[in-house]
């Protein structure tokens, strides 16, 4: 699956590379760890405003949700949409067809097992350029605020060769859009065999990856900062 993720690239490096100008209002800052529970606003490009890069919550809350406590539940259950089954889920189903959007990211960690212990690895395009996930996305209305919440989920497939290596108890990875695709996964008039064919693992051989410290996973340290990206090697590993 796909809980932690980063987006590091500056402003105007993203703007260039998709086409696409941030919303006025943006406070957008690069993030070296964004972890899903927190729900941080994180940028997105949606089907309805496909030249704007706007900042949408990370947990999506389906328009149905009747109220508060029952948004935040939910949104830590739909951080991720299992791209096999994404047109059969409840909170899913309204969404692939219409509401897809660009996640932008520019790397994802994930957790290789080994025996009892768990490493974590840094993933990315090995040529470190921003990328995006295949996302939905969702405008749900606060009745007890009025507020209308931007929300979003990350679209999962099978893992690759390099992420089932990693990734290697559930064997799954996040769906990363091709870039000669990306207009295409906006357009909202396409057939679902279009879109069901897009929700494929990304050939490993664009990847790259290497293993990180466990201050990613810390509980007395900021997780978000840049030394999280750095390599760290444990020899153990070596012997595998």
């Amino acid at each position: 699956m796909c809980y932690h993720y980063t987006i590091t690239t500056p402003k105007k490096q993203l703007e260039n590379r998709f086409s696409a100008h941030f919303d006025a209002l943006s406070a957008y800052r690069p993030i070296y760890h964004s972890d899903g529970f927190s729900h941080r606003s994180m940028p997105v490009i949606t089907a309805d405003k496909p030249d704007e890069i706007q900042l949408y919550h990370w947990g999506l809350i389906p328009h149905w949700i009747k109220d508060s406590a029952s948004a935040k539940q939910i949104s830590n259950q739909t951080l991720n949409a299992v791209g096999e089954t994404v047109y059969e889920k409840p909170s899913f189903k309204s969404y692939i067809v219409k509401k897809r959007c660009l996640v932008l990211a520019d790397g994802f960690f994930e957790w290789m097992h080994a025996g009892k212990n768990k490493y974590p690895y840094y993933i990315y395009l090995n040529d470190h350029q921003p990328f995006a996930f295949a996302g939905i996305y969702s405008h749900w209305a606060d009745k007890e605020t009025g507020e209308i919440v931007k929300t979003y989920s990350i679209l999962t497939t099978e893992a690759n060769d390099l992420m089932a290596k990693i990734h290697n108890v559930k064997k799954r990875m996040p769906v990363i859009i091709n870039r000669v695709d990306e207009q295409k996964w906006l357009e909202q008039d396409i057939p679902q065999g279009d879109i069901i064919k897009l929700l494929k693992p990304l050939d490993s051989k664009l990847l790259a990856s290497h293993t990180i410290s466990k201050l990613i996973t810390s509980r007395t340290e900021n997780s978000d900062q840049e030394k999280v990206l750095e390599l760290f090697s444990y020899p153990e590993l070596a012997i595998l």
